[in-house]
């Protein structure tokens, strides 16, 4: 009995094996293509800043930062409790590490007793109170827009600056959402206008979903009136609905970056004398959040608005809403 010879790459004709060659560069630029994309760009450069940060304490240090070690990764958190560093940023600091040790190829036990019990201590210790920026509320709303439309300005760049207010306050926008809008986002009907949103943070596969935003009563302070008094002042057609304008006033194709959107918020701020060091581009969110639960707007339907996946941090814009509205002093008769 004669045993076939093995199946060897050696076989095959050489026009086959260069095809083969090409299908497999393409399969390997493919994968390289997924891999890039398996996270949202945002969060890659999280990942990547974080990282930084630990790897110049492993530099000052005398470690090796990559690979590293659970001892190591530790001393690293309680420097940066030292530095009163939040919890959510020790936390946030050790993900990232453990993504990147992951995708170069390393392991890195990140539930290791040295870093978890150390973690554990630093919370006792120090707390694990978080304290957000604070929320855009109604009042601060209506100051801020009034604050544009008095402003001694081109008319295109007041308009421009309270839609994006207006749409971010409303929809509950995170500011990478409402800077990512293109006019072809937008549908408007006899109720008001839906909106588009193609992907966000709690939808990285893009599967997309709509926001509904009805006219309000008021039209000074009206979303959908004032967005559609932007895009006919702008005569954008197609593209990024908010974008840059360059020297003369004139409006540029690039879009707005999210930084903008907290520097546009802080600035208007500022404007109508208030501190904007507590705000950012989430007061916006958290302020629609906040004012829907003052209002008496259902958990559900907050989240439907906002997109939030989880009840946790709806609760507490709930929690935070009820603190007067539900206080047992309310009872007590002085």
């Amino acid at each position: 009995m004669t045993l076939k010879k093995p199946f060897s790459i050696l076989q095959i004709k050489p026009n086959l094996k260069n095809e083969l060659s090409k299908d497999l560069k393409k399969l390997q630029e493919e994968t390289i293509l997924n891999l890039q994309n398996s996270k949202a760009d945002n969060t890659v450069r999280a990942y990547k800043s974080d990282f930084n940060d630990f790897s110049v304490f492993c530099s000052q240090n005398g470690f090796k930062s990559l690979p590293s070690e659970p001892k190591i990764v530790s001393l690293y958190l309680t420097h940066l409790s030292t530095k009163d560093a939040k919890m959510s940023t020790l936390k946030r600091r050790l993900v990232s590490i453990g993504v990147i040790h992951r995708l170069k190829g390393h392991y890195l036990d990140t539930k290791h007793p040295s870093i978890i019990e150390n973690i554990m201590g630093i919370k006792r210790r120090k707390g694990s109170i978080q304290t957000g920026k604070k929320p855009i509320l109604i009042n601060s709303l209506k100051q801020i827009i009034n604050v544009i439309d008095e402003k001694n300005k081109e008319e295109i760049k007041k308009l421009r600056d309270r839609s994006l207010i207006l749409i971010g306050f409303s929809g509950g926008f995170r500011r990478n959402e409402i800077v990512s809008l293109d006019f072809d986002d937008l549908d408007f009907v006899t109720e008001g206008v839906k909106i588009n949103i193609r992907k966000s943070k709690t939808d990285q596969f893009g599967e997309g979903s709509v926001k509904a935003l009805p006219y309000f009563n008021n039209s000074l302070y009206c979303p959908v009136t004032s967005i559609k008094n932007w895009i006919e002042i702008s005569n954008i057609n197609s593209g990024p609905l908010f974008r840059r304008f360059t020297k003369g006033s004139n409006l540029s194709e690039n879009r707005l970056s999210d930084q903008t959107v907290a520097l546009i918020i802080k600035k208007y701020l500022e404007l109508a004398g208030v501190e904007s060091k507590n705000y950012s581009g989430h007061s916006l969110r958290s302020g629609f959040a906040t004012s829907a639960a003052e209002a008496g707007a259902e958990e559900r339907s907050i989240m439907e608005m906002t997109g939030h996946k989880s009840t946790e941090m709806v609760r507490r814009y709930i929690k935070e809403a009820n603190l007067f509205k539900n206080n047992a002093l309310n009872k007590i008769k002085i």
